[in-house]
């Protein structure tokens, strides 16, 4: 039995062939959101772990700092403070074909056998 790998999603053939300014514009806020993502549970489990309560702790405190916890995330995601969203976009966006390359540009390293 076989099964395929297909997600059964459409793809975009412009994200794979050069895209549009949109799908970069895309790319970059899905990378942006999903650092944000990462940085709220990086606050949240070191939140998790500190090393007691509040004297004060109620659960509007609890709530108002998950929101400030959220906002720091966000701010920090959208200042490119770790990086991740950068990598994310580098990693995801389409390569320059080779022909698109300035001359005087090193071209793509070819193995030639010897």
């Amino acid at each position: 039995m076989t099964t395929p790998l297909s997600s059964g999603l459409p793809l975009s053939p412009a994200i794979g062939l050069g895209g549009k300014q949109a799908d970069q514009a895309a790319l970059k806020a899905a990378a942006r959101q999903f650092e944000a993502v990462f940085l709220r549970q990086m606050i949240g489990a070191m939140r998790q772990a500190s090393l007691g309560d509040d004297i004060l702790g109620s659960s509007a405190g609890d709530q108002f700092r998950d929101m400030a916890d959220a906002r720091t995330a966000d701010a920090m995601a959208e200042k490119g403070a770790i990086g991740i969203a950068d990598m994310l976009i580098a990693q995801f966006q389409p390569k320059a074909p080779a022909s698109t390359l300035p001359k005087d540009s090193p071209g793509p390293a070819v193995e030639t056998g010897k």
